[in-house]
């Protein structure tokens, strides 16, 4: 058991060798640490937002998007997507909402252990943080797809709009309505957390990669 154990957490770092080359080991742990610390931080910013613009509302309504809640003009959308045939907005990514929070700081711990995990698995364990991005994107296209192509066919004004994909990033719309989005700050925030963590698993493979190849060539 401790041979697997010490398979999956790979070498330690000789003590002299480590005072000899400190940065060159320490490099991926603070890259790690600037990645997931961008990542928590991300919580508190917008991911998405949206504006829309409407005959009836000269000004704009305009919608964010945090990784747990929504914000802005939410029930003035809600009115003119019920004439449309669509849900309301709160019904959609019900349960990403409210796992989000929990799921960012997983992901926060897993960025952590692939700091102290000396072998190749510790790639494993930022698979979540390199791909939340995507995930995020992903999910949002899903949600905008589901609500766009399932309209309430006894909607005011079901018998003038088709079934579409609302736009997710950049300029949208149907019938008199037009919309444009965007991502925001915790997105990119996110985002870099995705780079950091792949470039420091270049610094982490230099580093530690002599190390186990050390260590197979002496058993």
């Amino acid at each position: 058991m401790s041979r697997i154990i010490s398979t999956l957490i790979g070498p330690r770092v000789p003590l002299e060798e480590l005072r000899t080359h400190r940065w060159h080991y320490l490099t991926p742990t603070f890259i790690f640490m600037l990645a997931r610390v961008l990542l928590l931080v991300s919580i508190f910013f917008p991911y998405w937002h949206m504006e829309l613009e409407a005959p009836q509302y000269p000004d704009g309504l305009f919608l964010t998007a945090y990784v747990n809640h929504l914000t802005g003009d939410v029930r003035e959308i809600d009115g003119l997507n019920h004439y449309i045939g669509m849900r309301p907005l709160g019904e959609a990514a019900a349960f990403e909402r409210a796992a989000s929070v929990w799921m960012i700081i997983a992901m926060f711990m897993l960025v952590e252990g692939a700091a102290f995990i000396h072998s190749k698995w510790a790639t494993l364990l930022a698979i979540p943080a390199v791909t939340f991005p995507a995930g995020f994107y992903a999910d949002l296209h899903y949600w905008m797809r589901t609500f766009g192509l399932n309209l309430d066919p006894e909607a005011p004004l079901s018998a003038s709009v088709k079934p579409f994909v609302p736009t997710v990033i950049g300029e949208g719309g149907i019938g008199q309505f037009k919309t444009y989005a965007e991502w925001g700050q915790g997105y990119w925030l996110a985002v870099a957390c995705s780079v950091l963590v792949v470039v420091g698993f270049y610094f982490h493979r230099r580093a530690y990669r002599p190390l186990s190849l050390r260590a197979k060539g002496a058993t």
